[in-house]
């Protein structure tokens, strides 16, 4: 199991260094990590630089198990700040009436998810005291179930969309379109009400993973020049996506 569980969290880790290394070859920050709040901000390149490399850092620490719990708990905690201090305003001026102009907040609040649930599956670092901060961590599903929920919803709103986006090999796109929206919702759902939680965690991570190698990945080898490689950041989200609904289901059953 606790090999199991090293594996979701290096796909958890190498998402967060392939966005970090990302914005250092683009020049800037990627939508998931901070909005175009403003042209100073967003290109500000030393900000992008310390971000970039604490970022790696955190997910260096993960991978190699140096206070892995510890690093996981507050890099959710800055991945969260991140959320109220910048998406969240941006959304608000900018998307109050665009619901998908909201999906890197939700992102972000993922990511911050999983590296609670990342800190949830790690023993604490012997001889480091109890941070009565942690008690945040339990939240972590309920972030990154928000997100599959809010992505599900987007399905609906957004489908005719959405349907451009399914392979163009595979039939009944509108079909799949509902179909991955209602899966988003329900998995959201279960994960969020602890029902079949295991269950619905490891299809949710089934899910994500095959979009990854069928949708992703291929988009990404066929445009990986617009949007300053967005098509790429898609594919390691994916990655980070999936590695936190195995993990999830991991932690769920250890401690069921």
């Amino acid at each position: 199991m606790k090999n199991n569980n090293k594996l979701w969290q290096v796909f958890f880790a190498v998402s967060l260094i392939a966005i970090a290394v990302q914005q250092l070859v683009c020049g800037g920050f990627r939508p998931v990590i901070m909005p175009p709040w403003s042209a100073g901000l967003s290109g500000n390149m030393t900000l992008v630089w310390v971000i970039s490399l604490l970022l790696i850092l955190a997910a260096v620490a993960i991978i190699f198990d140096i206070k892995a719990r510890e690093v996981a708990f507050y890099l959710g905690v800055v991945l969260l700040l991140l959320l109220l201090a910048f998406h969240i305003p941006y959304g608000i001026k900018n998307n109050l009436h665009f619901f998908a102009g909201w999906s890197d907040a939700f992102k972000i609040l993922a990511f911050s998810g999983g590296a609670f649930i990342v800190a949830s599956s790690l023993p604490a670092t012997p001889g480091v005291g109890a941070n009565p901060l942690e008690k945040i961590i339990p939240a972590g599903r309920f972030f990154f179930a928000i997100t599959m929920i809010a992505f599900g919803a987007e399905h609906f709103i957004y489908a005719p969309f959405v349907e451009m986006l399914v392979p163009g090999w595979m039939p009944g796109h509108i079909f799949w379109t509902y179909f991955a929206g209602v899966a988003l919702i329900a998995a959201g759902g279960a994960i969020v009400l602890h029902v079949q939680l295991r269950l619905a965690a490891n299809l949710l991570g089934i899910m994500i993973f095959l979009w990854l190698i069928m949708l992703h990945i291929p988009r990404a080898i066929a445009d990986p020049h617009s949007g300053n490689g967005n098509e790429w950041t898609s594919v390691f989200e994916a990655l980070g996506f999936s590695g936190t609904a195995f993990l999830l289901a991991a932690v769920s059953r250890q401690k069921g």
